[in-house]
């Protein structure tokens, strides 16, 4: 039982991990409607400029995270303004196909820039090592990551779910002309939104790299994560995508642990069985 908790701590963390970049997904395209498939690389990108101001600049990692939500969710947000906002009434065929080509150009440029080695960074000592709770071995980094993820999924679920801002988010994507009749500028709200899903993905990117690793194919690797989550979860609901996020990030440290041999098959079984009981999502929004 200790081993078990061990373990299932672990995939809890990259649960968490998973749920903060796809979180933002969760909000472009089960709230406004928007298939946005370049949000793994929004991920990526808030990644390696942690990696580049820590290894390049002398950074100290704590003070990276603030500049990866940030600088991701305002390049991100540029994009936004140029490209996607023209997207949003388009077919999702047509969003697909110009995203997965940005996901592809931004592989491309990673290995330009950086080349195609793994990148790596150095936490503080404060969150290297574990800790023995109760006879179990607590890694430090992936218990910071479970404090921190609590902490901003609270505030992103209230902030959505609670707020004015919520409410009339999801008033513009029922009906946007609506919406701008009583006087809300709707491009600004999608554009707001878009920035804070966008900055969570490079938050999540740049906590991510001391357990899932970083290299140009990180958005493609993780894409098909983060579009389980949000399916799996319910399009559109943020604790639907709570809830699958925690348990794929569990099964897939168990499975790999317990069943090393069936590797990632894991994910998509409990996907597939999950799906099959609840063909909407978990707690898909009525």
């Amino acid at each position: 039982m200790i081993a078990f908790a061990t373990i299932a701590f672990a995939g809890l963390a990259f649960g968490v991990v998973l749920f903060l970049m796809a979180s933002g997904l969760s909000v472009t395209m089960g709230l406004m409607g928007f298939a946005n498939l370049a949000h793994a690389t929004f991920a990526m990108f808030g990644g390696y400029l942690a990696v580049t101001l820590m290894n390049a600049h002398g950074w100290p990692f704590l003070a990276t995270l603030p500049v990866a939500f940030v600088v991701t969710a305002a390049a991100a947000t540029v994009l936004e303004r140029l490209i996607f906002r023209r997207l949003y009434r388009s077919s999702q065929l047509e969003q697909v196909t110009l995203t997965i080509g940005l996901v592809f150009m931004a592989t491309a440029a990673a290995t330009y820039v950086f080349g195609s080695d793994p990148q790596a960074i150095s936490v503080p000592a404060w969150l290297s090592g574990d800790l023995v709770v109760g006879g179990a071995e607590i890694n430090r980094y992936r218990l910071f990551l479970v404090v921190v993820g609590a902490l901003l999924i609270v505030a992103l679920i209230l902030g959505i779910e609670r707020t004015t801002f919520g409410a009339k988010l999801r008033a513009a994507v029922d009906d946007r002309r609506a919406t701008a009749s009583c006087g809300i500028n709707v491009d600004r709200l999608f554009m707001t939104a878009f920035f804070l899903g966008s900055g969570l993905a490079g938050l999540g990117g740049a906590l991510s790299i001391p357990i899932l690793g970083l290299d140009p194919n990180f958005g493609l690797t993780f894409l098909a994560s983060i579009l389980i989550v949000v399916t799996l979860g319910g399009l559109g609901s943020l604790r639907g995508t709570l809830a699958a996020a925690l348990v794929l990030g569990i099964a897939d440290a168990v499975g790999k642990y317990y069943i090393p041999w069936a590797g990632a098959f894991i994910i998509y079984a409990v996907t597939v069985a999950l799906l099959l009981w609840r063909p909407k999502g978990l707690l898909a929004p009525r």
